[in-house]
């Protein structure tokens, strides 16, 4: 099955105007009286939205809802650092988790309004910062910490009611689950084990990085089993495998954190599929050793056929060619990290300077479209879709 990235929704703007007014959001949030009025009146073309955390100009900690031309719709604000930013596409509902070692995830319906609902993981649990719903977006699955056992679980909550509310928890089958993907039909978790040891009463300490063994796992959301377990083997058992995407053909691309001595540079990008053994890619060794050993977002454009990886760390956006799993280019964004597709062949890019700028791999640089000050956009950037012209 060919995978693309998430259908756009389209959206009326009758309707989302219609939603932030009822849900508060859209006056004192950030919303300039300016944009408000384009958006009800212009009528020339359609926007792509994109959702991100960001930290403010004070210090407080918000989810932000930004059109492609860098303006900021709306903002919600969170409790502290959100990370993540899941998309319920089929109603219209936005879930922030918090960066870890905080325990929050807020959900806002941004379509018919209402107050955010902040809930958490229940005792001797937290959230790893990351989540994903159900395709009808009745249920959310979010990667959490078992700390007392050093163990992931995938918690199971249920979004239909007033509240969410947790029914249940499988195995990620490692420690440190971070990222994690469902496939089109639901019927599978892909999972990224970090691998690494943490508790919330050592703060962000890790605890076991001599022993850490990360993994991604395919786990059956319907009954929990494991479908398939991929590593890199003992001599990468340093590489934290955090962040991944999807790709056109269905295999899956992830980003690694290496945990090891400075000095060394190892492959921080591996592929893998659900029955095809996980890969570590070479990219030309200036370019690895410029990264500080930190893959930040991964993500796939539009058509599937190359991926994009930022490394806020180094400075630099990566990209890859999917069929042939070759590096194809990269250009630099100071301390950019969120990355979502834009078109066929293009992506946005968000940094925490509080820069909107566009970038693909044939770019010798990368185009600033907007930029806010006093803004830092946090670590990832999702999709929404598309606001229409009518």
């Amino acid at each position: 099955m060919r995978l693309t990235a998430t259908k756009p929704l389209a959206i009326s703007r009758r309707a989302f105007l219609a939603g932030l007014g009822a849900s508060g959001l859209l006056l004192g949030s950030g919303l300039s009286s300016a944009f408000a009025n384009a958006l009800k009146l212009d009528s020339a073309r359609d926007l792509q939205l994109f959702a991100s955390a960001l930290r403010g100009p004070d210090g407080s900690y918000a989810l932000a809802v930004v059109s492609e031309d860098g303006e900021i719709l709306f903002q919600a604000p969170l409790p502290d650092r959100g990370h993540a930013i899941s998309f319920d596409s089929t109603n219209g509902r936005l879930l922030s988790f918090a960066r870890r070692p905080e325990n929050f995830a807020v959900l806002i319906d941004v379509m018919t309004g209402g107050e955010p609902l902040v809930f958490t993981a229940p005792e001797g649990r937290h959230f790893y910062g990351h989540g994903v719903f159900s395709p009808d977006g009745r249920l959310a699955y979010a990667p959490e910490n078992d700390f007392e056992n050093a163990r992931g679980v995938i918690g199971v909550y249920d979004m239909s009611g007033a509240v969410p509310s947790r029914i249940g928890e499988f195995e990620s089958f490692g420690i440190g689950p971070h990222d994690l993907l469902l496939s089109p039909d639901g019927k599978r978790l892909v999972v990224a084990n970090g691998g690494i040891q943490t508790h919330p009463d050592k703060g962000r300490e890790k605890l076991n990085l001599e022993t850490m063994t990360p993994s991604v796992t395919f786990i059956d959301t319907a009954s929990g089993d494991l479908l398939a377990e991929h590593s890199l083997g003992s001599e990468l058992h340093q590489v934290s495998l955090r962040h991944m995407s999807f790709d056109g053909a269905g295999d899956v691309w992830v980003g690694g954190q290496f945990q090891g001595d400075k000095s060394e540079t190892p492959p921080l990008m591996v592929h893998l599929g659900q029955d095809k053994a996980a890969t570590a890619l070479e990219m030309p060794q200036d370019i690895t050793q410029s990264l500080q050993n930190y893959v930040g977002s991964v993500e796939m454009n539009k058509s599937g056929d190359v991926i994009a990886a930022s490394c806020p760390r180094g400075g630099k956006i990566l990209y890859w060619d999917v069929a042939k799993r070759s590096f194809i280019g990269a250009h630099d964004v100071v301390d950019g990290c969120g990355v979502a597709p834009l078109d066929e062949g293009s992506f946005a890019i968000t940094d925490g300077n509080g820069a909107l700028s566009f970038g693909s791999a044939e770019d010798r640089v990368a185009q600033v479209i907007n930029q806010t000050a006093g803004i830092s956009w946090d670590n990832h950037l999702t999709p929404l879709g598309i606001l229409k012209s009518s």
